[in-house]
Order: structure tokens, then sequence, then C-alpha cells
């Protein structure tokens, strides 16, 4: 039986952002993770058709797997959740309440283009992982 992919809705502009789905993609040789930016039209059907989140006012990462939608860190916890060892161990963080693992995710997220920079558009995926980005 095949799996599901599981889709990774992500700023497409955020230099962190980018980077956690260059970070996820050699990491899941088994290609069970798809990809479309926020700002995508892509996305914003995603959004409509599997949940009721504005597609409008998303300025987090959304994680649809298996029939049920993620954000925040609990998103965070999902993708990690799906790699391997050691990365499998960073879903420790669901043993913190939710409030305090948002609160984090919220302050970095308030940062994230001053820490770690922005695009002036989204990236655009190499030749070789193309088929991993959702059209």
């Amino acid at each position: 039986m095949m799996q599901e992919k599981i889709i990774i809705l992500f700023d497409g502009v955020c230099n962190l952002c980018n980077g956690l789905i260059q970070f996820i993609i050699p990491r899941d040789p088994k290609g069970i993770f798809v990809f479309a930016p926020l700002q995508s039209e892509t996305a914003k059907s995603i959004l409509k058709e599997k949940s009721d989140l504005n597609p409008h006012q998303m300025d987090s990462v959304v994680v649809f797997s298996n029939g049920k939608v993620f954000q925040k860190s609990r998103a965070a916890m999902e993708i990690f959740n799906q790699l391997n060892y050691p990365w499998k161990l960073l879903i420790l963080g669901k043993f913190f309440p939710l409030s305090f693992t948002d609160w984090i995710y919220d302050f970095v997220g308030r940062h994230r283009y001053k820490w770690f920079g922005k695009q002036e558009q989204c990236m655009i995926p190499r030749p070789e992982i193309m088929s991993r980005f959702l059209k």
C-alpha cells in the first residue's frame, strides 16, 4: 500500500521556511512530503478544500497528514515525526503544553525575516526536486 503524501504549505519568501524545505528533502528519500508556498494559488486552493483556515491570513507552516491539519509547532512536530532518527526525537516537544510550543513558534515567526532574511519572490525549485512541488 502506498503512503498518502503529506502536504507542507510554507512561506515561500521566508529564508527560514525555505531552509526547512531544503532540510526535509534529502531526509525524505521515500518522497512522502510534497510542498507548496503559501503565496501560491495551489496552496490557497488546498487550504479552502481541506480546512477552514483563511488562506489570506496564513503566516504559519501548515501540514496536511492523514486527513488532519496541523499548524505552528504541531505542524513542525508532525514533519519531524515522519523523519528518521535523530530528527524524530524533536517530537519530544509534544510533551510541553501547546501554548508554550506555539509561543516559541510565534516568537521565532515574528522575527524570522529579521533573523534569517526574506526573498523577493518564492524559491524556484531545482529541476531534480521540481516534482515534489505541487502545481
